[in-house]
């Protein structure tokens, strides 16, 4: 069941950062468009009936990679992700790609993470937040602008959208699952100014045909991630229970 708070402590972290100023994009799909995208072993996850895919712009900071003595200089990054299960039922985040401009981010493909090396900003005026990126290479690409608003209460679909507390990725063809704990995210309303998109076509969806969900978070600071374990290797899609 997905919960607010992290469902387990990450005592000794493989990865250690914060994440700031970060938006909340959330397209409904047909759960059978997202399924297709997914690896054996993993079943999407729906909400009264529909998939779910998000885009998330924000800020790493403090990111402490293993063997690093400091943390990395302040970069941006922009998820897009979509909802499931693994073969346990116990509900995740699997990554259609991750778009950042830390060039030292891309080791974690080693590790069946989608990373992406591109040109992303993130702007600041007159209480807008404006978000750009460009993957290297050509292709896909974002723009887009909120303006942040006041503190909201989660309701249970804000925290389902929002809340997550282990990915999955594909390695050596074994499925992998991450888990990684902090605080709950302190949620604002928002208005969109304007988004602009071509992430969701790259990875396989029709452009999104409805206005997005939306939230805005100042971030959480303790952000720790723990040690990647295989789950099983992938049987039929569908077939976990």
């Amino acid at each position: 069941m997905v919960s607010y708070g992290p469902e387990q402590r990450v005592h000794v972290p493989e990865l250690r950062a914060a994440w700031r100023e970060q938006t909340f994009l959330h397209w409904a799909y047909a759960p059978e468009r997202v399924q297709r995208l997914l690896p054996d072993g993993l079943v999407v996850d729906t909400y009264e009936g529909s998939a779910w895919v998000s885009l998330t712009p924000f800020v790493m900071a403090g990111v402490r990679p293993p063997a690093f003595p400091a943390a990395l200089p302040d970069f941006a990054e922009t998820n897009l992700r979509t909802y499931v299960r693994g073969p346990d039922g116990r509900d995740g985040l699997w990554f259609l790609s991750i778009e950042v401009a830390c060039p030292v981010m891309l080791a974690a493909r080693a590790i069946g993470l989608p990373y992406h090396l591109g040109h992303l900003a993130l702007s600041r005026r007159s209480g807008l937040q404006a978000y750009t990126g460009t993957r290297w290479g050509g292709g896909a690409r974002y723009r887009l602008a909120v303006r942040p608003g006041e503190p909201v209460r989660p309701t249970h679909r804000d925290v389902w959208l929002t809340s997550r507390w282990r990915c999955y990725s594909l390695r050596l063809g074994m499925l992998w699952e991450t888990p990684v704990e902090h605080e709950p995210w302190p949620l604002c309303e928002a208005r969109l100014d304007g988004v602009e998109e071509t992430l969701t076509r790259a990875a396989g969806l029709p452009a999104p045909g409805t206005e997005p969900l939306l939230h805005f978070s100042e971030g959480v600071r303790r952000v720790r991630f723990g040690l990647s374990r295989p789950v099983r290797r992938p049987g039929r899609a569908g077939d976990a229970s």
